[in-house]
């Protein structure tokens, strides 16, 4: 597993760059109000990858190598398509660059480190705490390994709603404060919210319900992974309700240029709650993993705490967020 894993992560850095330009361009699709068009880039490049994973795993027997490659040759797919679609595409998507448009400016470079610095400094801290909490559950034995394994799967997956609502608010918000308009934003955030609790909500009952049939998704074999899978996904299930909050508080956050309160909301949470709750509910509950996966709702509990007591800050205190 560990060579399998080495070919795979090697292949896989080699297309950082294309992922980077794609979130690049999609965002600025995103910001002239159009995210249809970049849905419609990976919904080609992840057939494309199927078709390829088919081929280079199931023809040809290159393993995870394999799929490594059908990732990266998709990701370069969907680069090329959304580079030609930005530059000849229908006038209204369509951007034109000069020379002068790719010489250095300080004051964006500025503006785009200020922002951009703390989330990826959030990012990686949020990267390191799931790779800590996958190794406690490692340290567990290889049933708890897998049950973690599949359900961290299954969370990234019911997460995408959530974590869309992060860009959405930012762009929307983000135009509304261009114009001066910053009750529509907060309008814009509630909003969110709201979308987000009742998809997690629904989201909650269902894995309480069907928690052991949707892990025997990815494991119908190991009986033992399914009982463990289910109680961890039932635990770490409210996650999908109490993150939707600071997720679009985020969003807000950075509309504002403020993305330095996202930054230090997690990595409160990751430090107090998130590391040092899933290592005491492994130490104190070795049979089960219920109890570990309440880290995560307990850490998005505190991040959506500091949340509210920035946003009234914002609202109330010199940054006051009143119309023009």
């Amino acid at each position: 597993a560990f060579n399998e894993t080495k070919s795979y992560c090697k292949i896989c850095f080699m297309g950082i760059i294309l992922i980077t330009t794609f979130n690049l361009i999609s965002s600025i699709f995103r910001g002239m109000g159009d995210s249809k068009t970049p849905l419609l880039f990976v919904l080609i490049a992840g057939i494309f990858n199927i078709f390829l994973d088919y081929i280079f795993i199931g023809k040809m027997g290159k393993g995870a190598a394999g799929a490594a490659f059908a990732t990266v040759i998709s990701q370069g797919l969907s680069v090329i398509i959304s580079l030609i679609f930005f530059l000849v595409g229908k006038s209204s998507s369509r951007i034109n660059f000069s020379k002068k448009d790719f010489k250095l400016d300080n004051d964006v470079i500025g503006k785009l480190v200020k922002i951009g610095l703390p989330i990826s400094l959030q990012e990686g801290a949020i990267q390191v705490s799931f790779v800590v909490i996958t190794a406690i559950a490692n340290s567990r034995g290889v049933y708890f390994s897998a049950a973690v394994g599949i359900v961290e799967k299954i969370i990234c997956f019911l997460f995408l709603v959530p974590s869309a609502m992060v860009s959405s608010v930012s762009a929307i918000c983000a135009q509304n404060f261009g114009a001066g308009n910053f009750k529509r934003g907060k309008k814009t955030l509630f909003y969110a919210m709201s979308i987000s609790l009742i998809f997690g909500a629904i989201v909650f009952l269902l894995c309480q319900i069907y928690a052991e049939s949707i892990v025997k998704l990815f494991s119908q074999k190991e009986a033992e992974v399914v009982v463990l899978g289910a109680q961890y996904l039932k635990s770490y299930v409210i996650d999908c309700m109490l993150a939707s909050i600071h997720f679009c508080f985020g969003g807000y956050f950075c509309a504002l240029g403020k993305s330095t309160y996202s930054f230090v909301h997690n990595i409160i949470s990751i430090i107090l709650i998130r590391i040092p709750g899933a290592y005491f509910a492994s130490v104190i509950f070795p049979e089960t993993l219920y109890p570990m996966g309440l880290a995560a709702p307990c850490g998005s509990l505190m991040s959506d705490i500091v949340c509210f007591i920035l946003f009234l800050h914002l609202s109330g205190g010199k940054y006051n967020l009143e119309d023009n």
